[in-house]
C-alpha cells in the first residue's frame, strides 16, 4: 500500500528544474540573530513602510529560492536521491537519541514532492519495540493530517500503515477516527510530551533555517507546541530536519520571526548539530 500511495502523489505539485547556486542567490538578505529553537516570537505587522518592505523583499526571496530549489530536486539522479534516501534513514535508526525516543512526530514523505523518504523509518518505528529493562513498549507515533487551507495541520497517533488514507490531494495522512469508531489521539490533547519532530522542508542552512513549502502549517504548528510543553514545563523536543545533499544552502535562507528554526539536521553524510542542546542530546 505504501508504495503504490507514494507514487500516486501529485507531479503537477513539482515544477521542473537546474541545479543551484545558492550562496549568491541568499546573499542580499543580512544574517539574523540567532534564537535558541524555543523561542520564536510571532511576526508584529505594523504600518512601518520600511518593515513592509523588508518583508516583502524576504518573501520574494523566499518565492525564488523555493522555485530554484524544486528545480534541483527534480534534475536530481534517481539512483543518487535513492542512495540518499537509504543512507539518511540508516543515519536516524541508528542514532542513540532516535532509540531513546519514546515519542515521536514524523512526516509521511511524498514521492511527487521530492521529500526524503520516511518509509523505513516509520516501518520500523511501527514494528519495533522499545526495551524498557525488562519489558518492551512501541515508540508512540504521530503524523499530520491537514484541516484546511490556513495552515491548520494536527499530528494525531496511529499504530499502523493501514491507518492511513488518500486526502484530496492523493498524499497519505491518517483518518480522523480509527477502526472501531473511536478518535485519534492529537498530539496536542496527549498527556505526555513527544521527545522528537522529524521535519520535511525545502532548503536549510546550517543555522537552522528552514524554507518549507509556503503555506505555514509546520511553523505554525511548530510553534503552537513549543508553547503548550512551554506551559506544562515539559522538555522542548528536538526539532530534526531531513535534508538531501543539495538542500543544504551555503548561505542564509531568509526567514521572518514566524519561522522556526530546527535545531539538527540529517544529511547522507551524517548529522549537523545546530545548537549545544542538540549536540548534548545528540551525544555528539
Amino acid at each position: 500500500m505504501w508504495t503504490r500511495w507514494l507514487t500516486s502523489c501529485p507531479a503537477p505539485r513539482v515544477k521542473a528544474a537546474l541545479m543551484i547556486q545558492p550562496t549568491s542567490l541568499l546573499q542580499p538578505l543580512p544574517l539574523l540573530p540567532s534564537r535558541p529553537a524555543c523561542f520564536r516570537p510571532n511576526v508584529t505587522m505594523s504600518n512601518d513602510p520600511d518593515q513592509s518592505t523588508n518583508l516583502d523583499e524576504i518573501f520574494k526571496q523566499k518565492r525564488i529560492l523555493r522555485t530554484t530549489v524544486r528545480k534541483a530536486l527534480k534534475s536530481m539522479d534517481p539512483p543518487l536521491r535513492s542512495q540518499e534516501d537509504n543512507a539518511i534513514q540508516s543515519i536516524i535508526l541508528e542514532a542513540p537519541w532516535f532509540k531513546s525516543s519514546r515519542s515521536l512526530c514524523a512526516y509521511i514523505s511524498c514521492s511527487a514532492l521530492r521529500e526524503v523518504d520516511t518509509s523505513k523509518l516509520l516501518t520500523e518505528i511501527l514494528r519495533n519495540p522499545v526495551k524498557e529493562g525488562c519489558t518492551q513498549t512501541r515508540k508512540k507515533l504521530y503524523v499530520p493530517r491537514v484541516e484546511d487551507k490556513h495552515s491548520h495541520m494536527r499530528m494525531l497517533n496511529i499504530s499502523s500503515m493501514d491507518d492511513l488514507i488518500a486526502n484530496s490531494m492523493n498524499i497519505l495522512e491518517p483518518a480522523p477516527i480509527d477502526h472501531v469508531g473511536n478518535a485519534r489521539e492529537d498530539v496536542t490533547l496527549a498527556n505526555d510530551p513527544v521527545d522528537l519532530f522529524l521535519l520535511p522542508g525545502l532548503a536549510f542552512d546550517r543555522s537552522g533555517r528552514r524554507l518549507g513549502r509556503g503555506g505555514g502549517y509546520y511553523d505554525t504548528f511548530l510553534r503552537k507546541y513549543q508553547e503548550l510543553a512551554r506551559e506544562r514545563n515539559w522538555k522542548q523536543p528536538l526539532f530534526v530536519a531531513l535534508s538531501y545533499s543539495l538542500q543544504i544552502m551555503d548561505g542564509v535562507i531568509p526567514v521572518t520571526p514566524h519561522d522556526v528554526l530546527v535545531d539538527a539536521l540529517v544529511t547522507p553524510s551524517g548529522m549537523i548539530p545546530i545548537n549545544p542542546s542538540a549536540i548534548e542530546r545528540m551525544q555528539i
